[in-house]
This record gives C-alpha cells, structure tokens and sequence, in this order.
C-alpha cells in the first residue's frame, strides 16, 4: 500500500441483486467467449481438494522452522497495549500504554493489530503455542470493551484528518459518508488513509482467531463490526457505493462471504456481493488484461474475495475472473522471484526488462498472490499452481525476513546493485510489516492437501502431518539446496490410500522408490501417484535432478536470471554498505555460458569468470545484507560491445546537456538543492532507476532558483515516460509556465520536456521555478531541470 493522494439516494438492498450482477457478469464472459459451460454448472466444482488443517501440520528443523522462531520472538515483543492505544482512545476509554510510531501514528493507525491478531493465530494453529492464544484472547477482549462502550457496533483505530487539519475518530468519515458526502482517492476516503483497507485486517485477523483459536468472541466483534458497516451501506445507492470502493478496501468481500460461511447469515453475502468494484472487476471476467498503471495490492485481495465467493456460490463469473486475473498476473506480470508490480504497481504486460528498478515487489502483492493461488488449488489440483506457488515462497517470502533480527522488507529490489531494506521493531508497522507477520507464521498451510483419497505433497518442506483419515507421515528433505526427499509412513488406516507427489516443472531427471525398490511411474497432471496399502514404516524417496537454467525476461531475451532448481541465483556485489557504482553484471556469450559457472564448496554456490570480469552467485533469498544483481546482461561479444557504445554516447549527452545548460539542479541531491535555495512542503526526496529526483504531494510545493539570462528560452524538466496520475502546474516568478499531465504515454524511458519561458521573466538575473501539484494529486517526480537557450 502507498500513501497517495489522488482526487477523486438511499435505497434497500436485497439477495436479488445478486442474481442481476450474475447475469450483468455472465454475459460479459459470454461476449469474452470464456463461459461455454451452463450458467448453473462450474469449470471445477469448488472444494475438489483441501489443505489438510495448520494445526494439524507440525515443522521439523530446516530454515522454515528457523524463520517461524525469529517471528515469534518478534511477536512476543510487541505491546498489545500499545496496539490498542488508539482502539482505546477512540472509544472514550484509557489508553494502557503509548501508541507506536510509524505508520500507526497516522490515520491507518490499527491496521496492525488486525494482522497481529491473524498472526498469533496462525502461529498457534502451527505450534500449539498457548501465549499465542492468550494474547489474541486478550487483545479481543479488549475490542469487545470498546465495542460494548461504542454501543452500535464500532470498532477502530484509524483517525482522519479534517479539513481544519485535526486529527480526530474515524468514526467521522462514516458519519459524513452516511449523508452522502463521499471524497474519494485512491487511498484517501473522506480525509482517512484507507480506512476500509483497515477494518478488512481488522476483520481478516478476528476471523482467524475464531478459526484457529476457537475463540467465540472474536466471531461476535466482527458480525457486530459488521452489522455497523451495513448500516453505513445500506444508505448508499450503487453510484455512492462506487465511488466509496474506489479507495483502497482490502479483501472486505472477502471477510462478508466468510462471515456468511460462519454464521449462515444472508445478509453478509449480499453485503459482499454489493462490494464488486465495477471498474476493477468487469474488465477481468471479459478476459481482459487492463491492469496496467493499477495498484497491485489494492487488487489482488479484491479478486480473493470473488474467488472465496464462487466457492460458496458456484457462481461461475466469479470463478473466470479470478483464474484469468491469476494467469494474468502470474503470466505476464511476474518476477522471476515471484513478485509482481513496480512502485506497487502492475505496468504494462511483458515489460519486465523494462521495470528492473530498486522499488519492484511489495511483498504484501506476492503474500496475496499465494493466496489466491490456494483458492484456485483446492478447485482442482494443478501442478503448475504450486510452481509458481513454490518459487515465491523461496524467492521473495523468505527473502522478506531478516533471519538475525526477524525485521521485514516493504519491496525486494531488483535493479542490479540493490541491497533490502528492512523495518525497525517499533517504528514503522507498513503493511508488509503486517503480511510478514502472517507469512511467517504459517508454512505449514500448503504442504498437504487431502481429497478423499488420499493426500498430496505439493511442497518439500520438512514436516511431519497427521490427516483426518488417520494416515500419518514424516517428510524430510534437502531442498532447496538439494534434491532429496523422503518420506516415512508413521500411521496408516486399514484403506488403500493415494500419495500423490509432486514432480516441480524445473525438475530434470527424477528417480522414485517405494522401501527401495525402483519405481517407474511416471507423472500424470505434474504427479506421482502411489496407490497402496500403506503400513507404518513404509518409506517413499525422491531424487530431483536440480539443473541450472536460464531463464529470460518475457519480453527482452537480453536480460536473463539464473536458476537452479526452484531457486533464483544472484550476483552477490558486496555488502549493503557500499555503495554500488558498477555495470550490471553481464554473461558474455551464447548459451555455453552456463559452463562457466563453477561450483564452489557451498552446495548452490558458482564462481563466474569470463576474462574481464567476473563474481560470485548464489541463492538470491539469502543475500539479506549483499547487493545483489538477480538479473544479468546476456549478449555476445558484439552486443556487448553496442551496449558499451550506447551506455557512452547517453553519458557524453549528459554531459553536453549540463555544459550547455545556463544553470540546472539536480533534484534529490542535497549539494545542488542547497546551492538552489530549494524549499518545498509535502515533498520528497527519492532515487528511481538509481536517478536522483523529487516530488510533491497535493497541497505542497517544490521551489528553486536558477540563474537566468536575456538569451535564456527553454525550461527543461526530466521524467519517467510512463509516469500516470499526475497534475501540476510550473511557474517561474509567478509567471504560469504549464499546467503539465502525465498519463503515462511517453514511452518507457526518461524523457526530457521543454517549455517555453514566458516573455515576462526575460533578462532576469534569476528566475524561481515552483511546481505545484492540482488538488488531489501529486508532482513529478522531476529528475533534474535546466535553463536553456534553445532546445
């Protein structure tokens, strides 16, 4: 989730709308040519399989279980207190402790607690760990005071600030929206930082504690919660309602369908059938991919909700949206790591070569995506869901942790030089903070499913699981670095089961034996299914062949990562701390390059050495204090060379650029804005692409001086070419320059825009150049200006 700022009758609902968007969502797919089914039946029945219970699933030592202790020694740490201050506050009672800073000293202040809450459930479903459940115990009660002392249902940390510039209740927001007064941003909703986005975690972690802790009044805070919502809601028409949801909301129908599920309550149905974003929605069940310049994470949860819904309604619409949207993303909007978006947001499909920078992949995105990856698992077991599923887990989730400190990352970047950032314990509580929480206490969740059948083994992590048939089993395993599983029967029923393995897509040569003895089935639908009676001590082996591979970006051959087995490997470029100032990394050759990686005495580990350069690689999860280059160059020699050609002739014009320049200020750089007299407000600095720049949010400025001439004519401001959303006005000494837009059509570069110096400002000694941003959007970011005397 950024923080952002973009500008932006009642009527009674009833069940039967449902029914009139199944009809309005049905033929769009029909147009599409995607529904060929009839509009009762579905392309798999939901519920085809399930993953066999968390609490059910116990971790065996490996880096799983090494990274589920270093985040319960950091939840352990946190303040439950202290995530109730506002709670507290808000409700008219005392607070107990301090809030925290961060982002829960802004108006999002709650979200939090909503991911902790789903956090010690899951880490009790996974250990039995009874603080765990003691502490979400307590932290409900606690909301179930504010609640009883609230009256009609409401519970909430999250303020607002109104338009006097004071902080006050959230309550504020849904007062106004009750009475129709609706100002929306993308993730601003009547002066508060996404405040649905909010109650969604709020609502995602009581319900886990209901599930995982079997905690009763976790259940009745959220259909109380909910039963205030609806009263918001319901005095929306649709037009009202749209316009609500275009701010950020989370997997809000996503928490309704399931609330319905536990209550077997109508009305929270309908309430998250009403909750279908239009906008969002529509294009993907016509098989549309119009997710270009959208925020990722604003969405993926949204099409959670419409899979959670096709899976207790059968409704087939919701179904197709949500399979094309996953193969959408995954397809042609994916990381080699797993992640997705840039500055958290999709961009245009296949440009992956082109969005290499140190602001790609919010792991909240990938923690989602893994998600919704589940949803479609249990609808029919595909082999390929788990590929992509595993490499995720591998590439970006455990890279998000910090396995000495247990802090998380907000993105993983993957301009080559890059290093993580990680979090501080107390004192920023972004939303990846939150889903690493969660993602870090549940990797038992989707090693086994089970069918009826018998069960399938979809990841290698070391474990031990007991289904609901009885059938037990031991699995240990050397991957990722290795190849090598096994798995021992520790418990069978008197019934033939099925052991259904899978065999990953980057797998070369496999062997497989059942108490030694050789087998030679081979895969069906990406599995080895062993049918038998099973007894205790039985034993199942598999050897994986693990090949290096290389494998290129979708759209540019040139830009290559290098994996083995399920792992990205990377260029390991020096610790964080030094500054990277070098070329990316490059494989100079043909495909015999390969060969030149030598395996150094660190299982995973190569040397590479061309002549003129050379590094080490190994597995990109690991690096968490390296500067990594996870993508290299790949070119032959003569390529190589026009690289080296073109990356000089860009130089040598920066370089004309500068020395023809009156003046110039490199924006970001602390040296030439202080020799600028820059002064701004709402306004920051930021690296892009490794350039310097800066922008400005809506109600601030950016102002500088330049030194000026009567030859000056020219005003040349740098920008991303695919930069959207963005208004602004230039002025120099007052004077209106251009009210400038960018929407994203000026290619997928830096751009340089001239504009023409009013007449007024001529001859002057210097000139003060201001940029200020419209109402409700942001400036820039610009990455440098100059003073011309002709284009």
């Amino acid at each position: 989730m950024t923080e952002a700022h973009a500008s932006e009758s009642t009527c009674n609902h009833t069940p039967s709308l449902s029914r009139r968007r199944f009809l309005a969502w049905s033929s769009l797919a029909v147009a599409a040519g995607f529904l060929r089914f009839p509009a009762q039946a579905s392309a798999a029945q939901p519920g085809s399989v399930r993953a066999v219970p968390l609490a059910q699933v116990r971790l065996t030592p490996s880096l799983f279980l090494d990274a589920l202790h270093t985040n319960r020694r950091y939840l352990m740490r946190l303040q439950p207190d202290r995530l109730l201050h506002n709670f507290l506050l808000y409700a008219g009672l005392d607070p107990k402790a301090p809030a925290y800073g961060g982002w829960e000293a802004d108006t999002i202040a709650g979200h939090t607690l909503g991911h902790y809450l789903s956090a010690l459930a899951l880490m009790h479903a996974q250990t039995g760990d009874a603080q765990c459940a003691t502490r979400a115990a307590y932290l409900v009660s606690e909301l179930a005071r504010c609640q009883a002392h609230a009256g009609d249902g409401y519970v909430a940390g999250f303020t607002r600030k109104n338009a006097a510039g004071k902080i006050e209740s959230g309550r504020a927001v849904f007062d106004e929206l009750k009475r129709g007064k609706i100002d929306p941003a993308p993730f601003y909703l009547n002066g508060s930082w996404a405040p649905l986005y909010t109650w969604h975690k709020l609502f995602a972690g009581l319900l886990d504690v209901h599930a995982h802790c079997d905690d009763a009044q976790a259940l009745q805070v959220a259909v109380d919660l909910a039963g205030y919502l609806q009263g918001i809601f319901s005095a929306l028409d649709e037009a009202q309602l749209q316009k609500v949801l275009s701010c950020e909301f989370g997997g809000l129908n996503e928490s309704f369908v399931e609330l319905h599920v536990r209550t077997v309550d109508a009305q929270w149905l309908a309430l998250a059938q009403r909750l279908h974003h239009h906008a969002v929605l529509d294009p993907l069940v016509a098989q549309r991919d119009e997710l270009a310049h959208q925020h990722s994470n604003t969405n993926i949860p949204k099409l959670i909700g419409v899979a959670r819904e096709y899976e207790v309604t059968g409704d087939a619409a919701s179904g197709a949206a949500a399979r094309f949207f996953w193969h959408t993303v995954t397809d042609h909007h994916t990381y080699v790591i797993g992640g997705n978006g840039d500055r958290e947001y999709f961009q245009q499909p296949n440009s992956i070569s082109k969005f290499l920078t140190e602001q790609t992949c919010e792991h909240c995105a990938s923690y989602n995506m893994l998600k919704l990856t589940r949803h479609l698992y249990q609808w029919g077991p595909q082999a390929e869901l788990f590929d992509y599923y595993e490499r995720t887990l591998l590439n970006h989730v455990m890279a998000q942790q910090h396995p000495r400190t247990g802090m998380f990352t907000y993105m993983t970047p993957l301009l080559a030089g890059e290093a993580r950032g990680w979090s501080s314990p107390f004192d920023d509580f972004w939303c990846c903070v939150g889903s690493g929480m969660e993602a870090h206490a549940q990797f038992g969740d989707s090693i086994y499913w089970e069918d009826g059948q018998g069960v399938y083994v979809n990841l290698y992590v070391p474990s031990t699981v007991r289904d609901a048939a009885g059938f037990a089993l031991s699995l240990r395993s050397t991957l990722p670095e290795r190849g090598e599983v096994t798995l021992q029967i520790d418990a069978a029923p008197a019934t033939a089961r099925t052991l259904a393995l899978r065999v990953p897509g980057w797998a070369g040569a496999f062997t497989l034996q059942v108490n030694g003895q050789l087998q030679t089935l081979q895969p069906v639908d990406g599995y080895l299914r062993i049918e038998r009676m099973w007894a205790a001590g039985d034993t199942v082996s598999l050897q994986l062949e693990m090949p290096l591979r290389l494998e290129p970006t979708p759209d540019d051959p040139a830009w290559v990562a290098v994996m083995r087995g399920p792992l990205v490997l990377a260029a390991d470029l020096g610790d964080a701390v030094t500054p990277w100032n070098n070329n990316t990394p490059a494989l100079i050759g043909g495909d015999e390059v390969l060969q030149r990686l030598q395996p150094l005495p660190t299982h995973g580990h190569y040397h590479y050495t061309d002549g003129a350069q050379q590094w080490r690689l190994s597995p990109f999860y690991a690096q968490f204090d390296r500067r990594s280059a996870v993508y290299l160059e790949h070119r032959d020699a003569a390529g190589w060379q026009q690289r080296h050609a073109e990356m000089a002739a860009s130089a040598q014009r920066q370089r004309a650029l500068d020395a023809s320049a009156l003046d110039y200020v490199a924006l970001g750089e602390d040296a030439s804005e202080k020799a600028h007299d820059l002064t701004s407000a709402s306004s920051y600095a930021l690296s892009y692409r490794r350039r310097a720049g800066r922008d400005a949010r809506t109600g601030g400025f950016i102002a500088f001086t330049l030194r000026n001439t009567a030859q000056a004519r020219i005003l040349r401001l740098r920008y991303w070419g695919d930069e959207t959303r963005r208004r602004f006005r230039l002025l120099a000494d007052g004077e209106l320059i251009a009210n400038e837009r960018l929407d994203g059509n000026r290619g997928l570069d830096f751009v340089d825009v001239d504009y023409a110096l009013p007449a007024a400002v001529a001859g002057r000694a210097t000139l003060q150049i201001r940029i200020e941003p419209e109402t409700g959007y942001s400036a820039g970011p610009a990455f440098g200006c100059w003073v011309l005397e002709s284009a």
